[in-house]
């Protein structure tokens, strides 16, 4: 199963489940009761354990968790000047498995000129370097994580004029972060992208014409987005997308990636995708017909919602079926998520070892198909 350049046959999204002892370190970070140097240590304790169990299992590119992250996406609010105390509130509700609605999520409103005040990501990608000698993956959100939700509500006028500035100023953020991973020697970044997968959900194109845009539209302003934001990557580097839902409960979108697959599959210029396909949710593999070559699909077959453990033959036939619309050496497998995209308690995550049993079920089958 030997590779050389990632995406890995057996892949994983990012993020792990919290230490309770790393959520209570942080939490009394932001009540004052400790210094920034004892949280970068208990911070540090708990990745070198996450990265040991990634070891032991093989998985193809070792992340920190994301434990030194607030979320899969805050860390950008967190880490630039521009976003404010204001907030609106999102226009996509999550639904739960029981047929219920999450309390609604706002989303804070863009009040100033957007600056990247301090790495996003380049800092955490240094002290995991010095941690393992396996490939290392870094990660990022794509910029249409700040206006998607919201839509145009997001912007302050007096900041910016119109989305395509906001967008442009965020493309120009991610090109310095992508600039600072390369210096410090990263050669794989995943980027984490919600708003073109929960777009493809027709409920969802109505809720966007409900707030007077153009679904379309905004499709392709998002994929723009991120070829503006990697134009400048260097050579060495690979680039991932990562197609998501939403993962806390049934998420915030059904339907397959049929809508967006032509556009982002041949415009988007990544080496390849992270899609999920652990539920029906996503739809069938015909979408990956209009994937060109070289570009490589990762399977997100793996559950990180429910705690089942899926059987090897289960996947097996998952992926045979996908070959019908696309080759098999251009295939992967990973769990269809992080396991932990924001922090939680104990008893509303998976456990770790839960997840390393996850995971060692995707380098198993991973094992067995591309021998």
């Amino acid at each position: 199963m030997a590779q050389m350049k990632p995406p890995f046959r057996a892949e994983h999204v990012g993020s792990l489940p919290r230490p309770e002892r790393l959520i209570a370190a942080r939490e009394r970070r932001a009540a004052g009761q400790l210094s920034k140097a004892d949280l970068t240590r208990v911070e540090d304790e708990c990745i070198r354990e996450a990265v040991a169990m990634q070891e032991r299992v093989a998985i193809g590119a070792i992340t920190d968790g994301e434990y030194r992250k607030r979320g899969w996406r805050e860390f950008l609010y967190d880490r630039c000047d521009g976003f404010g105390p204001e907030t609106a509130e999102r226009a996509f509700p999550i639904r739960l498995y029981d047929g219920t609605t999450a309390p609604p999520i706002r989303e804070p409103k863009v009040t100033a000129r957007l600056n990247r005040r301090e790495p996003l990501s380049a800092d955490d990608f240094s002290a995991l370097k010095l941690m393992t000698r396996r490939p290392i993956k870094a990660n990022l959100p794509t910029p249409s994580v700040a206006h998607f939700f919201t839509g145009d509500a997001v912007l302050d006028r007096t900041a910016y004029r119109n989305r395509e500035e906001l967008i442009d100023d965020l493309a120009r953020i991610m090109r310095q972060e992508i600039a600072d991973l390369s210096a410090r020697g990263c050669t794989y970044l995943q980027m984490d992208e919600v708003p073109l997968a929960v777009i493809c959900d027709p409920k969802n194109m109505e809720v966007v014409r409900a707030r007077g845009d153009d679904p379309h539209e905004l499709i392709d302003l998002y994929i723009d987005a991120i070829d503006k934001s990697i134009r400048d990557r260097p050579a060495d580097m690979t680039i991932c997308v990562h197609m998501c839902r939403g993962n806390f409960a049934q998420g915030m979108a059904d339907g397959g990636y049929e809508p967006i697959a032509e556009r982002m599959f041949n415009r988007l210029d990544v080496d390849g995708y992270f899609l999920e396909y652990d539920t029906p949710r996503a739809g069938d593999f015909s979408p990956l017909r209009h994937l060109p070559k070289p570009k490589k699909a990762v399977l997100g077959l793996v559950s990180t919602k429910v705690p089942e453990l899926e059987t090897a033959d289960a996947l097996k036939r998952r992926i045979d079926e996908a070959t019908k619309f696309i080759d098999l050496e251009r295939l992967c497998l990973s769990p269809q998520c992080g396991f932990a995209s924001v922090p939680a308690r104990a008893g509303r995550g998976f456990p770790m070892d839960l997840t390393e049993r996850k995971l060692s079920r995707v380098v198993e089958v991973a094992g067995q198909i591309w021998k």
